[in-house]
C-alpha cells in the first residue's frame, strides 16, 4: 500500500466541463445566433416595403449579432461559481498507538466474547 501523506484530493463535482463538450456548446450557440441573424436579414429584406420600422430593427439585429456571437463564442471556458471548492485537504489519520490492556474478555448473556451485555 502506498503512503498518501500530503497528497491532494480533488472533488469530482468541482471538475470543469470537458474541453470537447465546451467547444461543442460554444459552436452550437454560435450556429444558433447566426441562424437568427440570417432570419433577421431575410425578414428585413422581405419587410422593407411593407413594415419599414420592423425591417430596420431586423436589419440592426442582423448587423450587430455577428459581433456579439463572436465575442460570446471566444469568451473562453465557463466558470462554475456555485460548485464547491475543487480541493479538499487530505484527512489526517491518527497514528496507531498501543491499545489499553484488557484483563480478560467480557462475556455477555450469550457467553460469547465481544458482544455487548443486555441492559438490566
Amino acid at each position: 500500500m502506498r503512503k498518501q501523506s500530503g497528497s491532494e484530493v480533488f472533488r469530482i463535482t468541482g471538475a470543469r466541463q470537458g474541453l470537447a463538450d465546451d467547444v461543442r456548446g460554444r459552436q452550437r450557440r454560435y450556429i444558433i445566433s447566426m441562424s437568427v441573424r440570417t432570419v433577421s436579414v431575410v425578414l428585413a429584406a422581405t419587410l422593407w416595403n411593407v413594415e419599414r420600422h420592423v425591417a430596420v430593427v431586423a436589419l440592426a439585429l442582423g448587423v450587430l449579432l455577428p459581433y456579439v456571437s463572436v465575442v460570446i463564442a471566444n469568451a473562453g471556458r465557463e466558470n462554475a461559481p456555485s460548485l464547491p471548492s475543487t480541493f479538499v485537504p487530505a484527512p489526517m489519520r491518527p497514528a496507531l498507538g498501543t491499545a489499553p490492556a484488557e484483563s480478560g474478555p467480557e462475556h455477555g448473556a450469550s457467553g460469547r466474547a465481544g458482544e455487548p451485555r443486555p441492559a438490566d
